[in-house]
């Protein structure tokens, strides 16, 4: 077999063609065979903005604590309930605050009792005081009687002052009984459902012990929306959007519109990236749907804002 020398110009001319050879197959190797043609024109987007969200209600729930002290009576409602306003919920121990009231509502009487005596008295000393004037100035009289008669009318008068304003104080003293008495109460301040309950006949209760009752009223459910500071100018209040359940398994979904969009910038706590969650900054926006939804509060969701009509073909 005949071999080539190391510089003969055959040589070279094989080392060249298998270089050329690699670089080719190195080029086809970086070319993706989904990869569009140049010329190609990209999707237009269906929607003007996507964000994610939460469901809630206009003012969130309502956790309720006793307003005053003392021992728990009477739980009336327990979780799951429907309740109406002004239903009873909870009870104290009424019993001191009762005392309280009976023993207002006899001062007052009291009260009212010793006014109307003077009352009696006074008039029968102004009739007197007038009878011995008469008498005085007829020369039939003395008139230092006259003048004592007068006296004691002036005092019956002023005691009958103070008798009226003791009759006012033991009026506000039984009010302040009562409203004692019906803090002792707590009652369902609008209808709504409990969610929670955290209370139980006989244990200790205060206002700083916590909430123990936790409502949700009945109000339309609503959507809070964490819209990233890019899609701000494409929302409005009024636009139409698109409501699905963040996990989307059924495919189910609810028409909605923008309420009103937020002015204060904020974090994104709806995100699960925690670096996104960190450089990320929203603006609250809120939604109510178009129709009554069973949506749970607190349940996260994917707001889809629809494109005003005739955007697409831009």
């Amino acid at each position: 077999m005949t071999s080539l020398a190391p510089h003969s110009p055959h040589r070279r001319a094989l080392r060249f063609g298998i270089l050329a050879l690699g670089v080719a197959g190195l080029l086809g190797g970086c070319s993706q065979p989904g990869d569009a043609p140049a010329g190609a024109a990209a999707p237009v987007a269906r929607y003007a903005a996507v964000a994610r969200g939460r469901i809630d209600i206009q003012g969130g729930l309502l956790e309720l604590s006793m307003p005053r002290e003392g021992v728990l009576a009477t739980v009336a409602a327990h979780e799951g309930d429907r309740v109406k306003r002004g239903q009873l919920l909870a009870a104290l121990d009424t019993h001191p605050a009762q005392l309280a009231v009976d023993a207002a509502q006899a001062q007052l009487e009291q009260a009212q009792a010793q006014l109307k005596l003077l009352g009696v008295k006074q008039q029968a000393a102004r009739q007197r005081a007038q009878r011995l004037a008469a008498a005085a100035a007829a020369g039939a009289g003395d008139g230092q009687s006259a003048d004592d008669a007068r006296e004691a009318a002036a005092q019956l008068d002023a005691e009958q002052l103070a008798a009226r304003a003791a009759q006012d104080m033991a009026t506000q003293k039984l009010q302040e009984t009562r409203y004692e008495l019906q803090q002792r109460s707590l009652h369902a301040p609008f209808d709504a459902q409990v969610v929670h309950v955290a209370a139980q006949p006989g244990a200790s209760v205060s206002p700083g012990s916590g909430a123990l009752f936790t409502l949700l009223p009945d109000k339309p459910r609503i959507v809070r929306a964490e819209l990233n500071d890019s899609f701000v100018g494409a929302v409005h209040p009024g636009m139409p959007a698109e409501v699905s359940a963040d996990s989307d398994r059924d495919g189910s979904h609810w028409a909605a519109h923008v309420l009103r969009i937020g002015q204060v910038y904020g974090p994104a706590t709806l995100e699960n990236d925690p670096q996104v969650r960190a450089n990320a900054r929203t603006v609250e926006c809120v939604l109510t749907f178009d129709q009554p939804s069973s949506l749970r509060i607190g349940q996260r969701v994917v707001v889809r804002f629809d494109k005003p009509a005739g955007a697409a073909k831009d």
